[in-house]
């Protein structure tokens, strides 16, 4: 039975308990976007999709767009829209952290800014006060919950992936704190090695990824504003298969030109004969992975309501959206304007059915 795309019930609580310390009604927020008590009380794993709809919710009725981020202030709604618009042109990685960093100096509300570190083989992106910041930053972090450190990172490193349109392989995730209790769900969300009580919170990365190009366009970028921050949300699985390391590889983002059989098995150190006899002993192929991840994706996005089947299209990589009815029906049995009239979409609205899992 395939998985949703899951984050712990632990990030949907810490988020409500969030909003309810500023005061507002956290019983409105979860009818307002269908979500009922009882799944928060009797799940450990929540829907991705469904959290990624409550923290729109929470960000636009706080007018805060980094709520439960490091920010040291409230940053207005659309600012990380122009910041995206102000970084989609940049021809590489490096280019756009560093302009990233510079819009955080002159937007509203913020005053902490991402920090960019390039030194020899590898780089490193941490956090660090605006010019104009008003706080004692290191106080500031001491004062900060985990939990928000930890949010702030992990979007950091998957809003980076996405830019590349595919995921920004750590060799490690650094924080000041002291080691929590869930160690293992932090190995999990950066697959790296996670080391606590150190000078800094940052993400160290090989820094030949900085020379990468942007692959992402205005086109693609309208599409993944709709649905953010799901895509920075978005959770990884511990399984610890093959399939699911090529799963991994293969990523969540569709808009570009997946990895081949080659590339993959490069990447895992072995022969490409080797990669899909293992897959085989599986009971799977790698063409086969690549369709179930291009079909999963493809429901995930069309049972997101604010996106049009247009959309979906060109957040899976369709040119021609005539292209991408043929294939979503090849998937599913069905056209994408079927899907969306028949039954199963009607009860994954009402919330008894939930989308399916990229990974």
């Amino acid at each position: 039975m395939e998985r949703k795309i899951t984050v712990p019930t632990g990030y949907v609580r810490n988020l409500l308990s969030q909003a309810e310390a500023q005061g507002f009604d956290t019983g409105d927020l979860l009818e307002r976007v269908g979500i009922s008590p009882h799944e928060i009380e009797q799940k450990t794993e929540f829907p991705a999709d469904k959290f990624g709809m409550l923290y729109q919710r929470v960000m636009y009725i706080a007018q805060d767009e980094y709520f439960g981020m490091l920010s040291g202030g409230k940053v207005p709604n659309g600012t990380f829209r122009i910041m995206c618009h102000a970084i989609i042109h940049c021809k590489t990685l490096e280019k756009a952290i560093y302009r990233a960093s510079d819009f955080h100096e002159i937007c509203r509300g913020a005053q902490v800014k991402p920090m960019l570190v390039r030194k020899g083989r590898f780089a490193k992106v941490s956090f660090a006060p605006t010019d104009s910041a008003e706080i004692d930053f290191d106080q500031f972090l001491r004062n900060e919950p985990p939990s928000r450190i930890r949010t702030s990172l992990s979007m950091w490193h998957h809003f980076v992936s996405w830019l590349l349109g595919t995921r920004l392989e750590l060799k490690a995730a650094y924080f000041t704190f002291g080691r929590p209790d869930d160690v293992d769900h932090y190995r999990m969300l950066f697959q790296s090695e996670v080391k606590f009580d150190q000078h800094d919170n940052a993400f160290v990365f090989p820094s030949r990824y900085l020379d990468y190009p942007i692959v992402q366009t205005e086109q693609s970028l309208r599409s993944f504003l709709k649905t953010a921050p799901y895509q920075l949300i978005a959770m990884v699985n511990d399984d610890k298969s093959l399939k699911a390391q090529v799963v991994a590889l293969i990523g969540k983002d569709f808009s570009r030109e997946l990895p081949g059989a080659e590339e993959v098995a490069t990447t895992l150190n072995l022969s490409v004969s080797t990669l899909r006899r293992r897959l085989l002993e599986e009971g799977t192929s790698y063409q086969k992975i690549k369709d179930e991840c291009r079909r999963e994706a493809a429901l995930n996005y069309m049972n997101s309501v604010q996106l049009s089947i247009n959309d979906v299209a060109g957040l899976m990589g369709f040119d021609e959206p005539s292209a991408f009815f043929r294939s979503f029906k090849k998937w599913t049995g069905l056209t994408p304007g079927e899907y969306r009239r028949s039954e199963a979409y009607r009860k994954q609205l009402e919330g008894s059915s939930a989308p399916c899992e990229v990974s």
